[in-house]
């Protein structure tokens, strides 16, 4: 027996017995290793051994208990309790742990209690449940966890109600003990689960003291688990809007990944590489437990090709989509040129477009395809004829074009007159030996006539034409038949048909205008006129009659000793006094008298 521990053996009547060691000597600072063999409980208490070595116990074959309690140990080992096969119940509480070797539980499988009471540790994390599948006594009281991981809920057996029996591989119900108290949690969505079994009073969890109650946030703070009304979490789901995108050199490239889950998960762009992602990226929640987010790639080079992750991350868990971006070297296209005068077709006659054209004033026509066609292919006879003469020698002029290709483009028409118009033109890839053909005709006609023109210079002009007529030019690269952006149709007239019909709407609608509104100004001159020379003498009389009436005015007879009863007298009012009586005043029109004499005076 060690000498700073006590060995106590507890014999039978059969012979058998038991060992138990009991080592609390306040000066023993590490783990005694001559511990007996037989040994089936081992005790260290209050003790000052700070850490549990590897492979400390791994003689203890028989080791059935252990509590190393009320010491100071704050590491052990993930090796510390390998080879006890046969333990059953370990307890450490009393300690400084801040952390657990959760997978050291897997040299113990037949333990059944873990006592962690009265330590320090702030969390355990989500694998420890694969661990924790044999315990039926767990106490992780009075320490500093906050909240527990969804994950652990939902492969822990007390909460995923599935315990597996070790001899009927049949799943069975099986009572697990928990001690949660006196631990500062903070009750959100993960620790849902946790609420709702401390609500259910038959069950196969049990708490060792149920009134557990809420430290945070603020508005459940001193709430008890059975009062509390928490949603559960939802782990996050997230897809892309593609796996693979294939995209040209150069190209812009939005990669968008959607992801669902409560709390409203975040999302985070990585690539595989680990090479920074700094590509501009924009998220949005429309909804709750809803949320997106795209990233932009612009003008992508080799280098941004990869594997691009989209990471989804809430109280519950974390999940994550990819998508692979691949970069591929633009495709070419190459403008065959007509080596025989079969190809001088500038439209193909199994299709009719039109087009429409805008000169300086602005007159539109359409032009039929096809005209242009059968006009350029007869007005062309001449030049494509000399390349059919000349064989091999054609041949060896339209690869030597095909190096540079010429093209004409912007034809359009800067003056005219009736007789003259000018046209002008832009070239790309011109050299100083590079030509182009003008052709012109009427309008509708089929042979088009050919104009010299300097190679100089991107302007024509082209004399004697016929007033009032539609003419049609085409430009183009000497040998090289026009396309349609190559021909203008213009006319010689002052005005066109369009513009005409509209300058004639115009007239009839001014006139119609000027025939409404002119008598009714005149109308309204005569009655202002008439107003304004009116006779003023006449305007008065006429109101006089319209609106006063004749009134006659009673005043006071003077006093005299002969006069009798009657002490009023009529008088008559003069113009002036009678256009002072309103003829819709009231009736109760009141005279005040002042002295003998006096004139009457009217109150309207």
């Amino acid at each position: 027996c060690p000498s700073q521990c006590t060995c106590v053996y507890h014999g039978r009547s059969d012979g058998t017995g038991t060992r138990s060691v009991l080592c609390n000597d306040p000066d023993m600072y590490e783990i005694p290793v001559n511990v007996p063999v037989d040994t089936v409980k081992l005790r260290i208490e209050k003790t000052v051994i700070r850490r549990i070595p590897t492979e400390a116990f791994y003689y203890l074959v028989d080791l059935k208990y252990l509590w190393v309690t009320y010491n100071c140990v704050a590491n052990i080992d993930i090796s510390s309790f390998y080879n006890l096969k046969q333990l059953h119940e370990l307890r450490l509480d009393g300690n400084l742990l801040s952390t657990f070797p959760w997978e050291s539980l897997a040299e113990m499988p037949n333990l059944r209690t873990l006592d962690l009471h009265n330590n320090k540790m702030t969390s355990i994390p989500a694998d420890a449940g694969r661990y924790l599948r044999n315990l039926t006594y767990l106490d992780l009281s009075s320490n500093k966890l906050t909240t527990l991981p969804s994950d652990l809920m939902d492969i822990w057996p007390p909460f995923s109600g599935a315990i597996v029996s070790k001899n009927t591989d049949i799943l069975v119900t099986q009572r697990v003990i928990l001690g949660f108290q006196d631990n500062p949690w903070f009750c959100d969505c993960r620790i849902s689960k946790l609420i709702e079994f401390s609500k259910i009073v038959d069950t196969s969890v049990v708490l060792l003291d149920p009134l557990v109650s809420c430290s945070g946030p603020e508005s459940l703070a001193g709430i008890m688990f059975q009062r509390a009304e928490l949603e559960q979490c939802l782990k996050p789901s997230v897809m892309t809007s593609a796996t693979k995108i294939t995209s040209p050199l150069g190209s812009n490239v939005l990669l968008r990944c959607d992801a669902t889950g409560y709390p409203t998960p975040q999302l985070t762009w990585t690539r595989s590489d680990n090479i920074p992602v700094n590509y501009t990226v924009i998220q949005e929640t429309p909804g709750e437990g809803v949320r997106w987010s795209i990233i932009s790639l612009t003008g992508i080079s080799y280098k941004d090709a990869g594997e691009y992750r989209c990471k989804a991350k809430n109280l519950a868990g974390m999940s994550e989509a990819a998508v692979t971006v691949t970069v591929q070297e633009p495709e070419r296209t190459t403008t065959p040129l007509p080596t025989t005068p079969t190809t001088t077709a500038l439209v193909s006659t199994e299709r009719s477009t039109s087009m429409m054209f805008t000169d300086k004033k602005q007159s539109r026509l359409m032009l039929d395809g096809r005209k242009i066609s059968k006009a350029v292919t007869n007005g062309n006879k001449k030049q494509t004829g000399d390349l059919s003469k000349k064989g091999e020698d054609a041949s060896l002029n339209t690869a030597g074009m095909a190096e540079q290709i010429v093209t004409v483009k912007n034809l359009r028409v800067i003056s005219e007159t009736d007789e003259r118009v000018t046209l002008t033109w832009k070239t790309v890839n011109a050299t100083g030996n590079s030509a182009v053909t003008v052709l012109y005709s009427k309008y509708g006609e089929k042979d088009m006539l050919p104009l010299s023109t300097d190679s100089s210079k991107n302007k024509v002009t082209i004399d004697g034409l016929q007033p009032s007529t539609q003419y049609m030019a085409c430009v183009s690269p000497k040998g090289v038949p026009p396309t349609k952006e190559q021909c203008v149709v213009f006319s010689t007239d002052g005005l066109t048909d369009e513009s005409s019909s509209q300058f004639s709407i115009l007239i009839v609608a001014s006139s119609a205008a000027c025939v409404v509104i002119l008598p009714l100004i005149f109308f309204l001159l005569y009655k202002v006129l008439k107003l304004h020379l009116k006779p003023k003498s006449a305007k008065e009389a006429e109101l006089a009659k319209e609106t006063y009436v004749q009134f006659e005015t009673l005043s006071l007879k003077p006093r005299t000793l002969n006069a009798g009863d009657q002490l009023w007298a009529r008088r008559y009012t003069d113009e002036s006094e009678r256009l002072l009586l309103c003829s819709r005043s009231s009736m109760d029109s009141q005279m005040t008298f002042k002295s003998e004499g006096s004139r009457s005076e009217y109150l309207c």
